[in-house]
């Protein structure tokens, strides 16, 4: 008797829990995508993968992906970590050689661009990791290149990735500031500059110390003055000019194995955040890279650049919206010389939209001052 009654005690004791709905496995995919899409940043996109299987299946359909990069490794870091050999990339010497020696602000771009490659932090060395065994282990932390990390994204479309800061040394008050557009080469690139950055309040002492700097105070017609050529201001916006194209260069040709593997790109972005460069590439663009050979320097590890023709602008002081002065602003507007003969009424957008404000402003500023040609050759 007592058996019998077993199986009703264990049902009381352990009652079967009720059926009830899983709302969220109700949302449809392409409701969790959109949300997936607005997050991008693949470190937390990675995190998602381990919530479920439905998640594992649904990441690598994102097509908005936003790379953060932690860290840039140089060769020095992965050589000691993995004994790889460093005269693969001969470019950091290279530079030093060729320009090291002329201006002390480009010296940084040498050391940024003898690093092996773009690094970011994966995970801490726990096995964590994405399994293939790829990544670089320096410090305990496993360190993946963009183009790994992205390589399970089979549909992306819209591609963002930041380095950690901008590849220029220059020095806490000098503005510096720089788009350019690709192809398979250079489209066009947009600088700007300023000595220094002052706030407005401090002007009138500016003012009336320096009444003799650049016509300070006095009046000014627009042209740049005779001591711009003498007190080495034009070598210096030419420093930041090449500093600039260089740095573009560079980051472009780094993008070379991304753009070859993910043909459904339709936008992708290189910056920093420092927001002192930035490479965009849109889909004609992208395209044209894909079907057209790259001219490119393997030994300094970037893109040549075409020879050039430039037009300069220049403001001893200019005031921004928000009520700080550009000392020295200047901007420049580079294009390659076989596109010269094109309409310049084009001229106006891709320059006026290179920078958001207040320095789009600057940028229409400037436009309206006296114009300055220059030229360049291909390096």
């Amino acid at each position: 008797m007592i058996s019998s009654l077993r199986p009703d005690l264990t049902t009381r004791i352990h009652p079967e829990p009720p059926h009830t709905v899983d709302h969220f496995d109700l949302l449809p995919d392409s409701l969790l995508l959109s949300i997936l899409n607005i997050i991008g940043d693949v470190k937390t996109l990675g995190r998602c993968c381990v919530v479920s299987k439905r998640f594992q299946t649904l990441i690598p359909q994102v097509e908005n992906v936003v790379v953060r990069v932690d860290c840039v490794i140089s060769d020095d870091d992965a050589t000691s970590a993995s004994g790889i050999d460093k005269s693969r990339t001969p470019f950091s010497s290279f530079f030093r050689l060729v320009v090291g020696g002329i201006v002390k602000p480009i010296q940084a771009i040498g050391q940024f661009l003898g690093h092996k490659k773009l690094l970011t932090v994966g995970t801490n060395g726990n096995g964590n990791g994405d399994g293939d065994g790829d990544g670089e282990q320096l410090g305990g932390v496993t360190h993946h290149s963009p183009t790994q990390v992205l390589k399970n994204f089979s549909d992306l479309r819209f591609l963002k990735i930041e380095l950690p800061s901008g590849e220029l040394g220059i020095e806490d008050d000098v503005l510096l500031k720089w788009r350019a557009d690709f192809g398979s080469t250079l489209d066009n690139c947009v600088m700007l500059g300023a000595c220094s950055v002052i706030d407005k309040q401090n002007m009138q002492n500016l003012a009336s110390s320096e009444n003799s700097y650049d016509g300070i105070g006095g009046e000014d017609n627009g042209s740049i003055p005779e001591s711009f050529y003498t007190n080495g201001g034009l070598k210096l916006r030419v420093v930041w000019t090449i500093s600039s194209l260089i740095a573009a260069s560079a980051r472009h040709y780094l993008l070379q194995p991304i753009i070859s593997e993910h043909k459904t790109l339709d936008s992708l972005v290189l910056t920093d955040a420092d927001g002192q460069g930035m490479l965009c590439m849109n889909k004609e663009q992208l395209e044209e890279l894909r079907v057209k050979p790259l001219s490119a320097s393997s030994a300094s590890k970037r893109t040549l650049v075409p020879a050039l023709n430039m037009k300069l602008w220049y403001a001893p002081y200019l005031e921004l919206p928000d009520g700080r002065v550009l000392k020295g602003a200047t901007l420049v507007a580079i294009r390659p010389s076989e596109q010269s003969g094109q309409k310049e009424g084009s001229d106006g957008s891709w320059v006026s939209s290179a920078f958001e404000e207040p320095y789009g402003t600057a940028v229409r500023m400037l436009v309206k001052r006296r114009t300055y040609c220059l030229e360049m050759n291909s390096f």
